[in-house]
C-alpha cells in the first residue's frame, strides 16, 4: 500500500519537472533553439499540427534558425503560423526555406525573461507540493482504514517529504540554469 502511494508520487513528481523542464525550453534566449518553435501550430491541409512535424528545423549558426518544409506549399501557411505565435521573431521566406533571425535580448527583456523563468519555475514546484499534499492525506485515510500503522504512516511522510526535497531540487537546478542563459550576452 505505501509502496503503490510513494511510487504514484515519484512518477507524478517527475512529470512535473519534466513539465517544468519543456516550458523552461520555450523561453526566448539569446541563442536559436529549435525548442521555440515548440508551440508553433500549423494549418495542415485542415488540422492544426505541430511546426516539427510538417518540416525540418536547424539552427545553422548560433543566432538563426531555419525552417524547410517537406512540401513547398506550406510555406505561406507556416509564415503566417510562426507570426500568429507571437514569439518575437520575424520570418524571412526566400521561396524554399524559411530563415528566422534570433534578434539579441535587451537587457530590460532579459529581466523580464528571468521573471518569467522564475514563474515557471514556481508552477513546477506548486505541483510537486500538490502531489506531496496528494500522498499524505492518501497515507492518512489508509492509516484512518486501518491498512496501515501510525509508525508506517509516519515512515512514508517522511520519504515523500525527501522526495519532494529531491525534487524541487532538481527544478530549482533548472532554473538556476535557466537564468544564467538568459544573462548571458
Amino acid at each position: 500500500m505505501i509502496e503503490l502511494i510513494v511510487d504514484d508520487a515519484k512518477d507524478r513528481m517527475e512529470k512535473s519537472v519534466s513539465s517544468t523542464h519543456q516550458e523552461l525550453g520555450t523561453v526566448r534566449t539569446g541563442r536559436a533553439t529549435p525548442s521555440l518553435l515548440d508551440s508553433v501550430k500549423v494549418d495542415y491541409y485542415g488540422s492544426m499540427m505541430p511546426l516539427k512535424q510538417v518540416a525540418n528545423i536547424a539552427v545553422p549558426e548560433p543566432r538563426m534558425l531555419t525552417v524547410h518544409p517537406w512540401d513547398r506549399s506550406m510555406l505561406a501557411p507556416i509564415e503566417k503560423a510562426i507570426l500568429k505565435a507571437d514569439i518575437g521573431i520575424t520570418p524571412n521566406n526566400d521561396g524554399h526555406i524559411i530563415r528566422l533571425p534570433i534578434p539579441a535580448l535587451t537587457e530590460e527583456r532579459r529581466k523580464e525573461m528571468v521573471k518569467l523563468v522564475h514563474k515557471l519555475g514556481e508552477d513546477g514546484r506548486i505541483a510537486i507540493r500538490n502531489v506531496r499534499r496528494d500522498a499524505l492525506n492518501a497515507l492518512k485515510k489508509a492509516q484512518k482504514d486501518k491498512e496501515i500503522s501510525e509508525d508506517e504512516e509516519s515512515n512514508a511522510g517522511i520519504d515523500i517529504q525527501e522526495l519532494t526535497d529531491s525534487y524541487v531540487q532538481k527544478i530549482d537546478d533548472m532554473i538556476k540554469a535557466k537564468e544564467k542563459e538568459v544573462m548571458e550576452v
